[in-house]
C-alpha cells in the first residue's frame, strides 16, 4: 500500500486529460490532490470519476485555477464555489480541508494526513518592498497573475482576507491535532515557506504564492512533511527538518508524454531521503 501525491493536473487541457484516462489502476493505493485539477467543476468531476476508480483513497485541496469563475460561465463565486467542489468531493467519498484529518493506514510510516485550503496574502515579497507596493512591484515586471481578473474572494473584501479567515481555521484544527502524537502531513496547493516560492523566470510571482503565515506552522505544529504544487517546478527539499514536496505535473509542454501521468505520481513517505 503506497501513498502518492501528483498537483496541477490542469484539465483544461486536452492533452492533460487524455493523459489521465491512461493512468493505471492502484486500486490498494491513496492519491493526494494538490490542487489545480482544472479551472470549472466538469474539470474536477472528470478527475474524480476516473481516479476514484483507480485509487482507494483520494484526499484533495482546491488550487487558485480550481477557484477561477470565467467570464461568462455562470457558474459560482468565491467561497461558494468552493462549497460546491467540496460537496462533489464527497459525492466521490473524497477527503477535503473541511473534514478530519485522516490515519495513514500503511505499515511504512504512521502519520495524519491533513488537506488543508490556505489562499495567499501577497506577504512572500522581498522585505524592503512595502506591502501596499506589492501589485505594482509585480506588475513593473511585467508579471500579473490571471486570479486578479477571476479568482473571487466573495464574500471576503479580498483575497487576503479570504487568506486570513482560512489560516484562522486552519490553525485551530491544527492546534486539536498537535495533541495527536502522530507526525502531520500537510498538503495545500502553495509553499508553505517563502523561500521555496522562487520561480527563476517570473520572480515577482511570488506574492501569489502563498502567505507567511504559514511559515510559523512549521515550528508550531509537529508537521513532518509538506505537500505543495502551484509553481510547477518539481522538487524534493528539506528545511529545518522537514520535507517539502513539489509534486506538480503542469502544462503540456512542463511534461513528457512518453512517461504518461504515472510517471509524475510522486510516492510520499517519511523515510524517503530528499535533497536541495
Amino acid at each position: 500500500m503506497k501513498l502518492y501525491a501528483i498537483s496541477d493536473l490542469h484539465l483544461g487541457h486536452p492533452q492533460n486529460r487524455a493523459a489521465l484516462l491512461q493512468l493505471p489502476q492502484y486500486r490498494k493505493d491513496w492519491l493526494i490532490l494538490a490542487g489545480d485539477v482544472g479551472e470549472t467543476l466538469a474539470h474536477l468531476e472528470f478527475a474524480l470519476q476516473i481516479l476514484a476508480d483507480r485509487f482507494a483513497k483520494i484526499l484533495w485541496t482546491p488550487g487558485n485555477h480550481d477557484l477561477w469563475t470565467l467570464p461568462d460561465s455562470g457558474a459560482l463565486r468565491g467561497e461558494a464555489k468552493y462549497r460546491q467542489m467540496v460537496a462533489l468531493c464527497r459525492r466521490y467519498g473524497v477527503v477535503t480541508p473541511e473534514d478530519p484529518y485522516v490515519l495513514w493506514p500503511g505499515a511504512n510510516f504512521d502519520a495524519l494526513l491533513a488537506p488543508v485550503f490556505v489562499l495567499y496574502d501577497y506577504s512572500f515579497h522581498p522585505d524592503h518592498i512595502a506591502a501596499h507596493d506589492v501589485l505594482a512591484w509585480a506588475e513593473e515586471s511585467g508579471v500579473v497573475c490571471a486570479d486578479e481578473a477571476v479568482l473571487y474572494p466573495d464574500p471576503y473584501v479580498s483575497r487576503s482576507a479570504w487568506c486570513d479567515a482560512r489560516c484562522r481555521y486552519t490553525e485551530t484544527r491544527l492546534e486539536q491535532a498537535a495533541g495527536d502524537s502522530r507526525p502531520l502531513i500537510i498538503v495545500n496547493h502553495y509553499p508553505l515557506r517563502r523561500d521555496l516560492a522562487v520561480l527563476p523566470r517570473i520572480p515577482r510571482f511570488s506574492i501569489w504564492c502563498g502567505t507567511r503565515r504559514t511559515e510559523r506552522w512549521l515550528k508550531d505544529y509537529p508537521i513532518a512533511l509538506a505537500v505543495y504544487g502551484h509553481l510547477h517546478i518539481r522538487q524534493s527539499v528539506c528545511r529545518d527538518g522537514v520535507r517539502h514536496e513539489e509534486v506538480s505535473l503542469g502544462y503540456p509542454n512542463q511534461w513528457e508524454p512518453t512517461r504518461g501521468i504515472a510517471g509524475y505520481l510522486r510516492e510520499i513517505d517519511l523515510g524517503a531521503s530528499s535533497h536541495g
